[in-house]
């Protein structure tokens, strides 16, 4: 069933077997950059909160009767459980609804839905887009409420100008100090220009392709895995791979508070490098870890190795993670490598491949039909050499599907 803006109907209206003793209301945005506040206010006739312990929200998952309370989702980005027969009588409306932070608003949404849940089916929803509102940086979507005839849903998609604070105000909660005001981000070529002059021109043409796919406020964490089999030889020996520690560097900087690229070489074996930084990137090949020619490498492909390194190295973070992993090809564990990237789909992992100056890729040039996974986790391109392409090209290419899995892992609930 679809239910229309400003509609008002009965819960029984939306299905024959709805039962108010227990279903759930699922909320979804999709299409902001940054991430979406969800809260429900248990209000009592005056619309005030009757207990600021009726305020349902990330710090506060269960209302103070238990009658609204956060569940997992794998489907939208927020459930609530509604028992509606736990709630006292004094309990006249649940009403739900999303703030958004920093610079963005209510009109840059994209769709959003608020939908009735029971058993796991869908019975009814409520869509919208940002075009419906204007600047607003809170919305009220919807509520449920008492009416002489029982209970009701109103579809309400009301704007409002403040963040959470004001709704809690708005609500007759009380605001004891401000939230921590974030400090405000440098821009990207800014945070380089002081530690790595050499690098300000990359950081300005990463900005570009940032701001492109609406990725400068994303916090993540950025991996690099190199590819140090024999083949590789010319590409260490003559600097290329030093480049690609110069190039990718920005990108790291803008995404992790800590400035850092975490890396890993592999062969025959894996091996984690120190991170690469502004302070040491700029002789990294030559001297992480006494420099690669120490490293023990030049051998065999073995890509699971790496990959299960990689794996455990991020088993402990909720942040989205960025793994950019370069490959002179040579790929022959094909079935191995297939398995343990669908396994992967359930973790905060992208992984972009890119091949160089290689050939024989196997596994990695069929990733887009890789079937049996819960987002599509991985991406490839080739590129015969890497200075083949401009330092513009290669961001958009790198950056060009990880937004996508973004959208998609948070519907999920892979990333938050």
């Amino acid at each position: 069933m679809q239910i229309r803006r400003g509609q008002r109907l009965a819960l029984a209206e939306l299905h024959q077997n709805i039962d108010i003793e227990s279903f759930q209301i699922g909320l979804c945005f999709s299409g902001l950059r940054e991430d979406v506040d969800f809260a429900c206010f248990s209000v009592n006739a005056q619309q005030k909160l009757a207990d600021e312990r009726y305020m349902t929200f990330y710090n506060q998952a269960e209302s103070s009767c238990g009658g609204i309370k956060l569940v997992k989702s794998e489907q939208d980005l927020i459930r609530f459980l509604c028992q509606l027969t736990v709630l006292p009588a004094t309990i006249d409306r649940l009403v739900f609804t999303a703030v958004l932070s920093n610079s963005e608003t209510i009109r840059q949404l994209h769709n959003g839905y608020l939908r009735f849940v029971v058993a796991n089916q869908e019975l009814a929803r409520f869509s919208f887009s940002g075009l419906d509102f204007e600047n607003e940086k809170a919305l009220i979507v919807g509520e449920i409420y008492r009416s002489n005839s029982g209970w009701r849903f109103s579809a309400t998609a009301q704007g409002f100008n403040g963040g959470l604070a004001a709704l809690v105000q708005y609500f007759g909660g009380n605001v004891e100090e401000e939230m921590p005001q974030k400090p405000p981000e440098l821009p990207l070529e800014k945070k380089i220009a002081a530690a790595a002059p050499k690098l300000v021109g990359l950081a300005k043409k990463a900005a570009i392709s940032l701001e492109k796919y609406y990725l400068t406020a994303t916090v993540a964490q950025v991996g690099l895995v190199l590819d140090a089999s024999g083949s590789m030889y010319a590409q260490y020996d003559k600097g290329k791979v030093q480049q690609v520690i110069e190039r990718l560097l920005p990108l790291a900087v803008h995404f992790d508070d800590d400035g850092a690229l975490d890396v890993w070489a592999f062969s025959s074996k894996a091996l984690a490098l120190p991170p690469a930084t502004l302070q040491n990137y700029s002789d990294y090949i030559a001297s992480a870890d006494y420099g690669w020619r120490n490293w023990g490498m030049m051998s065999i492909n073995n890509e699971p190795e790496v990959i299960e390194r990689v794996i455990q190295h991020y088993a402990h973070t909720n942040l989205p993670i960025l793994i950019i992993f370069v490959s002179d090809g040579g790929v022959s564990q094909n079935a191995v490598i297939k398995k343990l990237l669908v396994d992967a789909a359930k973790l905060p992992i992208f992984w972009q491949f890119i091949g160089i100056g290689g050939r024989n890729y196997g596994v990695l040039e069929k990733l887009d039909t890789l079937s049996g996974r819960v987002v599509d986790n991985c991406g490839f391109f080739s590129l015969d050499d890497l200075n083949s392409v401009s330092e513009q090209d290669l961001y958009e290419r790198l950056l060009s599907e990880f937004p996508l899995w973004l959208e998609a892992a948070k519907l999920k609930g892979i990333t938050r």
